[in-house]
């Protein structure tokens, strides 16, 4: 069996230009947005659901919280990209 590398291949830059250190800020900024955007519209949702039972104001909730932190994402991710530059 063959093995081929896979290169991350960016249209603005080089692979050279890019360092480790901008390659783990990227991903650790990436992973802390997932989780911003997931674990609170789910936390809520259940939580609703499961203590009302009722599904549809539940999905309305979570959905609302979803689309309210996508809706902020651009200062959220300034703000982790600030925190860990400084």
């Amino acid at each position: 069996m063959s093995r081929t590398s896979i290169k991350f291949q960016f249209p603005c830059q080089k692979s050279e230009n890019i360092s480790p250190d901008i390659m783990i800020k990227m991903i650790s900024t990436s992973a802390i947005l997932a989780l911003l955007f997931t674990v609170p519209a789910l936390g809520l949702f259940l939580g609703i659901y499961w203590y009302t039972d009722n599904l549809l104001i539940s999905a309305i909730v979570g959905f609302a919280i979803h689309f309210l932190t996508l809706g902020l994402s651009y200062p959220i991710s300034q703000f982790i990209s600030a925190f860990f530059d400084g």
